[in-house]
């Protein structure tokens, strides 16, 4: 960490919004300006948008990610954890990787820590179920998916192997239609490989409390989603919630029980919930409370957006509805964050900020290789597209998306691989524990056991 005389914009965060604000500020900010620093327990940025197809293995795990430094040479990175924010003196608790905390002060925040993973205490599914916000648990679920075949292509037990060829999938949104769909393509293609199994001994299944799957897209293409889901075998139980699942037995609320050993968990997100560590005035949801300008609401000198913030949805608001705002999605995130760099530069030099206002362009999802939904929203036309149409659509918007030309072209490089080359089906699990097998060469050998001691006077037998 260096110590400079010039102010410092801290950037809690190197998400979507943290990385593309700190873009913005340095390209703006004149040489010399200030020193940007951006924070984040992972030295990478993760483009969640493509964890259901990096899942599905059509896309390089390592394309989905975004180095911090190599995008943001001329910034400060440490990769650790902002703790606590001291408002009146203006100070930082940062705790890194590795050695004690230690305070960074800073002349301007930006709040950039998105969103985490919302659970119920539902009993078994911190140590049964499987995330789905970063790389690290899109790829464990891609192992733990195939090793789950292997497990039923070897297995002589009938209950083992219904058990691993049960997944079960909670949240009907995005997240969860985009990964069954992403998995069970998969896991169709790489049972073409296996003696044993057959797509038809797979059970596939869909959970959410809501009463339709996509809501995003509009209920006509939400409705053509779960059709088409279950034409493909997929049984989508709507209106109902996991009661439990202790040691991979889930128990529906509509009274179904199965057991499985794949339990994914996408049933929405949350703000992170270190704000509430922070002092930031909260909204009833625990977002950062913003103003239409993206600076925290009472302070002159903090700026919030992207998933861990409540901004005003000025369209919806002008329409008529005072209670709008913005939902928490990649298109909007894209946006407030350049209106948040251009609006730090603008309150550190002493400029009238502008407010942030975008109208809904739509929502695309895939639902595995040349599957999809799209809703195009043109002025007051919306355009819904189903389909292989669909499905170009999603993946064009966002591979344009991606942050860098370096990403962009390695993404469309392996969608274009993938036209002429099977999907990969290995599993690559004992990546998760590399260790092991050299640990087991290399420990010392048990100790051999101490010979029986004879007591004394006693006589051995002649045999």
């Amino acid at each position: 960490m260096s110590t400079t005389e010039r102010p410092r914009i801290l950037v809690v965060g190197g998400g979507y919004v943290g990385l593309y604000a700190a873009r913005r500020i340095l390209k703006k900010m004149r040489y010399g300006e200030a020193t940007v620093t951006v924070v984040d327990p992972r030295s990478y940025m993760t483009y969640q948008p493509f964890l259901p197809e990096a899942a599905a293995g059509s896309i390089s795990p390592r394309h989905v990610v975004v180095p911090l430094r190599r995008v943001l040479p001329k910034a400060e990175v440490l990769t650790g954890r902002v703790t606590t924010i001291d408002q009146d003196r203006k100070v930082a608790t940062v705790a890194p990787l590795v050695g004690e905390a230690y305070e960074l002060p800073f002349d301007y925040l930006v709040i950039a820590m998105g969103a985490v993973s919302r659970t119920f205490p539902i009993p078994g599914l911190a140590e049964q179920g499987i995330g789905m916000k970063g790389i690290e648990e899109s790829i464990g679920l891609r192992n733990h998916v195939l090793e789950q075949l292997d497990k039923a292509d070897s297995t002589t037990d009938e209950d083992v192997r219904r058990k691993a060829l049960t997944f079960v999938f909670v949240g009907g949104g995005f997240a969860g239609a985009e990964t069954i769909g992403e998995v069970e393509d998969m896991a169709r293609d790489a049972a073409k490989y296996y003696t044993n199994v057959k797509r038809e001994d797979m059970r596939f299944i869909l959970v959410d409390a809501a009463d339709r799957i996509l809501p995003e897209v509009g209920p006509k293409l939400g409705a053509y989603g779960k059709e088409h889901l279950e034409s493909r075998g997929v049984e989508i139980y709507l209106s109902t919630s996991m009661d439990s699942c202790v040691d991979g037995h889930v128990v529906l609320k509509n009274g179904l029980e199965v057991d499985s050993s794949t339990i994914v968990w996408t049933a929405g997100v949350k703000p992170n919930p270190a704000l509430a560590r922070f002092g930031l005035p909260l909204g009833p949801r625990g977002h950062v409370d913003t103003s239409e300008k993206l600076q925290v609401q009472g302070t002159d000198y903090i700026w919030a957006a992207g998933d861990n913030a409540q901004v005003p949805d000025m369209v919806g608001r002008r329409a008529g509805n005072p209670n709008a705002w913005c939902p928490p999605n990649a298109q909007h995130a894209l946006r407030q964050a350049k209106v948040l760099g251009d609006n730090v530069i603008s309150g550190m030099r002493g400029f009238p900020q502008k407010e942030y206002s975008h109208a809904n362009k739509g929502a695309v999802a895939g639902l595995g290789l040349h599957k999809g939904v799209a809703m195009i929203v043109m002025g007051k036309v919306k355009i819904k597209l189903k389909g292989r149409l669909a499905w170009y659509m999603h993946r064009g918007y966002h591979g344009m998306a991606m942050p860098t030309w370096n990403r962009k072209i390695r993404i469309f490089a392996d969608w274009t691989l993938a036209m002429f080359l099977k999907r990969e089906v290995v599993s690559l699990g004992a990546m998760e524990t590399p260790r092991e097998e050299f640990y087991e060469a290399a420990k010392p050998a048990p100790a051999p056991a101490p010979a029986a001691v004879k007591p004394e006077g006693e006589k051995v037998k002649a045999s």
